[in-house]
């Protein structure tokens, strides 16, 4: 797995918290029996239970749970990871830590990489988090998480591989989200009057964006907010560019990624409503030549399955973020011809922007059944979606939203310091674009928003969607984790009591968000020109949360906790790393590199600076050695930063050997 992805990984466990293979007889042998019980418990049904101290969490259906004297262990249907949580009285977190890793697995002596600070939540007086170093071929993950309770602590083993982590990444947020002292009531919204958007509450919102985005190192944002139907306020912060002087306004155009997701599942909901497919038909009903890698799941999936990331299908985005220049809407579609499930159908959640782009050109070619596709699908989407609700801004034209008032795309350069990035490695999402190419702005944006309130009404009064098949996205196709479920390009929220719908967009140098509250009628939207934007979308539903029902303030300690975090583990990893790579390993590479999945390297070498050319984007590597002393090259561009080339030899060839969650590529050595 990719720095990027394992960093990411870390990042979703412990923003739950905000919300080595062993078997269970061998981790418990060194602690106390089982309380009797000869064999793990396998539960049938998502189940409340606690540590024998008395913190309670819930343990997902299918997964099996062992209790001992201070610990619980629980396991999910694969036998390489397991969670412990451990009740220990020790006077401090590492002294808690060390006790929990005693009566898990004594033998562990992992080196600790480093240990972070999160603020006080859900009844936790204390919260640190510990992270383990790792080397890529163990395809590990090792994290700890110490929450203190008055005087006694309770502390989360998640020990396991990465495959699991990823594709059981629901499950795991379920427990983990739901972990909460013995006895603690959580915080709810329920029940509570929205307070209207005033000046004053639109004020703290503004004030909350800009504060987060000088913590974060976001160069420009821009939010729009609705509340009872009218547009109540729409504006930009910060500037398009580093070292431009050009400001963000409403007007200004940003990649909203998969954002597309929610509008391209609006057009398959017209599509329905005029009787062209049924949200339960089998897609290859509608389009014959759909197919999986998997004969059996091809047969199952329905048209909302498509969309509702709940097929078994894996996420698999190398193979389009790395080759894509000769891809088109027709040939995307080979792509899912080689892909197969991970998991039982319907069992877990799994990501698949493939997927969700095959929805969007199956209802073009029902649309416009004589053209290609690319063609189909975006004139549908200007004529169905974009023009009726007067986003008259957004495009999928990469050269035209360009050519205008844009926001350039910003990562950390190496250093963790802000700068400016490429844009060609967003061109990936060109042949893919009903799963995530839309260019919007914030005052188009929010008028999808104000749609989604408005039940597919227009402002004019005309019904452009039916409200049936515009809320049966919303419906639950598969849970995300506490309180959380996917529906069709879609996620509803509920941690507060009160539904929040939305939905997260990432492409490299944008991260955004749309976030509305149908029971109250109020909606947001967030678009940012910078990686470091993931960090402030959480907390800003928080916060709006917070200023429409008074809620705790604890939006802004979020963020404040998150930048310090990210910039320690930059820091951490930057020590690691030779910049620019060590020359004496470069001068050991190949020149030509080959993947039959993602395509050729070309080892560039000039003025000691090594390049990884791709073909359609490269980067400056840096070199690392690996605990198991293995040598990765890392690339280190802003935005494309973190993919991780661990060097190797197979069948008396150099190779390079790059993975995401579930998949290994290997890179030959050619002539």
């Amino acid at each position: 797995m990719s720095i990027r992805r394992r960093r990411l990984l870390a990042f979703l466990i412990a923003a739950a918290v905000v919300q080595g293979s062993v078997c269970f007889s061998t981790a418990l042998a060194s602690s106390q029996s089982p309380q009797g019980k000869a064999a793990p418990e396998v539960l049938a049904a998502d189940t409340p239970r606690a540590t024998p101290d008395g913190a309670t969490f819930t343990v997902p259906s299918g997964w099996s749970i062992v209790t001992g004297k201070n610990l619980v262990i629980v396991q999910p249907p694969e036998t390489d990871t397991h969670i412990a949580v451990v009740d220990s009285h020790a006077a401090d977190a590492t002294a808690a830590v060390a006790d929990a890793w005693a009566s898990y697995r004594p033998e562990v002596k992992r080196p600790l990489k480093l240990v972070t600070p999160r603020p006080a939540r859900n009844g936790w007086k204390e919260r640190q988090v510990f992270d383990y170093e790792t080397s890529p071929n163990e395809r590990a993950v090792v994290q700890v998480i110490a929450l203190r309770d008055a005087s006694s602590w309770t502390v989360l083993i998640l020990d396991g591989s990465e495959p699991t982590f990823e594709k059981r990444s629901a499950p795991i947020s379920l427990i983990v989200q739901s972990l909460r002292p013995k006895g603690y009531q959580r915080e709810s919204f329920a029940g509570r009057k929205a307070q209207p958007l005033d000046a004053g509450r639109i004020a703290q919102i503004k004030s909350f964006v800009e504060t987060s985005m000088q913590e974060l190192g976001i160069p420009g944002a821009s939010i729009a907010l609705i509340e009872g139907g009218k547009i109540v306020y729409e504006g930009g912060f910060g500037v398009r560019g580093l070292g431009k002087p050009e400001r963000v306004d409403e007007n200004t155009l940003f990649m909203a990624a998969s954002n597309t997701k929610g509008m391209t599942t609006l057009l398959l909901s017209q599509l329905v409503d005029e009787k062209k497919l049924r949200w339960d038909e089998p897609v290859t009903e509608v389009y014959p030549s759909f197919k999986l890698g998997d004969a059996e799941t091809t047969k199952h999936v329905l048209v909302k399955n498509l969309v509702c990331a709940c097929t078994g299908l894996p996420r698999q985005d190398l193979e389009f973020l790395f080759e894509f220049a000769k891809v088109t809407p027709t040939s995307s579609f080979a792509l899912l011809g080689t892909m197969q499930p991970t998991s039982k159908y319907g069992e877990v959640f799994q990501y698949s922007n493939l997927m969700a782009s095959a929805a969007g050109y199956v209802g073009a070619h029902l649309a416009y059944p004589n053209r290609e596709l690319g063609a189909a699908y975006d004139d549908a989407m200007q004529q169905r979606i974009f023009t009726p609700l007067g986003m008259n801004s957004t495009t999928f034209d990469m050269a035209r939203a360009q050519r205008g008032n844009h926001a350039m795309p910003h990562g950390d350069d190496v250093n963790g310091k802000p700068a400016a990035a490429n844009m060609a490695f967003n061109y990936a999402v060109v042949p893919f674009r009903p799963a995530g190419g839309v260019w919007t702005s914030a005052h188009d944006l929010i008028r999808y928003v104000q749609f989604e309130l408005a039940l597919g009404k227009l402002s004019n009064g005309k019904q452009l969607v039916s409200e049936e098949n515009l809320l049966a996205r919303r419906i639950r196709q598969v849970s995300v984790g506490e309180d959380q479920i996917y529906g069709m390009g879609l996620t509803v929220d509920s941690a507060y009591g009160v539904p929040v719908v939305h939905h997260g967009g990432s492409m490299a140098g944008y991260k955004s968000d749309i976030y509305f509250l149908p029971d109250s009628g109020i909606g947001a939207v967030l678009l940012t020109n910078s990686n470091n934007g993931q960090m402030l979308l959480r907390p800003f539903m928080r916060r709006l949360q917070e200023v429409v029902f008074d809620g705790k303030p604890e939006a802004a300690a979020d963020v404040t906790g998150q930048a310090a975090r990210h910039k320690a583990v930059v820091a951490k990893e930057r020590e690691r790393l030779v910049v620019p790579a060590e020359p004496s390993l470069v001068a050991k590479l190949a020149a030509r590199y080959y993947s039959k999945e993602l395509g050729e390297i070309t080892v560039l070498k000039k003025e000691g600076i090594a390049t990884f050319d791709f073909g359609e984007w490269k980067s400056t590597m840096a070199s690392r050695k690996n605990d198991d002393g293995t040598i990765s090259f890392i690339t280190i561009d802003p935005t494309n930063d973190g993919f991780d080339f661990v060097v190797g030899a197979r069948g008396g060839k150099r190779v390079l050997i790059i993975r995401d969650g579930q998949h290994e590529y290997v890179f030959t050595e050619a002539a």
